[in-house]
């Protein structure tokens, strides 16, 4: 079997790609902040749920209070999930040498 011959001296063309910054959320952070969504949502809906019967007022009080802490809780933490995500993708950045960002002459991408 014949095999292609490496040329000895050079590289072969093959280069890598150097990362950039990744300012789009992921999909963690993208699910959670839905769900923070989805918690606002119910407790907007809380009056509808009394009136229609399916809640007593201190049961809404409740309900409110646990949705209410939920939503805040997941949208700190989508928050959070996006900032370490931006974090990483901008330290893997630079360290291949990117030049965007203030290490490279110019603050700000």
């Amino acid at each position: 079997m014949n095999l292609p011959v490496q040329p000895a001296t050079g590289r072969t063309g093959h280069q890598h790609a150097k990362p950039t910054i990744d300012n789009m959320p992921p999909t963690r952070s993208k699910v959670s902040g839905v769900l923070a969504v989805v918690a606002c949502a119910v407790c907007c809906a809380l009056p509808l749920l009394i009136a229609a019967g399916v809640l007593t007022a201190a049961g809404a009080a409740i309900v409110e209070k646990t949705f209410f802490a939920v939503a805040a809780g997941l949208a700190a933490a989508a928050l959070g999930m996006w900032w370490l995500h931006r974090r990483r993708s901008a330290q893997r950045a630079a360290a291949a040498g990117a030049t965007c960002g203030c290490g490279g002459g110019s603050c700000g991408c």
